[in-house]
């Protein structure tokens, strides 16, 4: 079965770090770029970072600097370290799996997605 899981969501108070990890199944992570997003309450959900097979990364501008994606490659997995978090960072955070080897920007031109796991980050 194609499936993302999202883990590591949680609250934290600002200036702390986060770790969310997203286990994919083989299918959809072998030869597949991947990403993450977010969606905060009534706005959009926006891209956050993305990693292509051939680990190319991407970071929104906002997060720049701040957040890490990695992809574990034993694990089937895509990690986000979030350091140095702001309330403004508070979101549900979703992984996501393109089909196709390049990295992602937009929304559609990912193909699976996960559940999404929340991120509330106090001042």
């Amino acid at each position: 079965q194609d499936q993302l899981v999202e883990s590591g969501g949680g609250l934290v108070q600002a200036g702390d770090s986060l770790r969310l990890s997203c286990k994919a199944s083989a299918r959809i992570f072998y030869g597949n770029g991947m990403g993450w997003f977010r969606q905060a309450p009534g706005k959009e959900r926006e891209f956050v970072a993305t990693i292509s097979w051939r680990n190319i990364i991407v970071y929104g501008e906002s997060v720049k600097d701040r957040f890490l994606i990695s992809r574990d490659r034993a694990q089937n997995s895509v990690n986000l370290q979030m350091n140095r978090l702001k309330p403004e960072d508070t979101a549900v955070y979703y992984c996501a799996a393109r089909q196709g080897a390049g990295p992602g920007t937009v929304l559609n031109e990912y193909e699976y997605w996960g559940q999404g796991t929340q991120v509330t980050v106090s001042s």
